[in-house]
């Protein structure tokens, strides 16, 4: 995860890699994200740019929301921009 500061209201960016999987599991990934940030947004430091590089250790059918959700979260905390 990459936090960028900017003047502009906080942002996402998502990059999944071919290498995770194929287009379905790409875009699941992706949705999860995005509905992992949507939801947390409000806990979330304004002014700031996110860019989310998912890895290849997350791809599988079996992966949850709730496996996502705690990761952004815990990203997030890691970088002090979840209050």
């Amino acid at each position: 995860m990459i936090v960028i500061n900017t003047d502009k209201e906080t942002g996402l960016g998502i990059s999944v890699s071919k290498k995770v999987g194929n287009s379905v599991v790409r875009h699941r990934i992706t949705r999860l994200i995005r509905e992992s940030f949507r939801l947390n947004r409000q806990n979330l430091l304004d002014n700031k740019s996110i860019v989310v590089i998912a890895r290849n250790t997350i791809a599988g059918k079996n992966i949850k929301y709730e496996d996502i959700e705690s990761a952004f979260i815990h990203l997030c905390k890691i970088h002090n921009i979840y209050s």
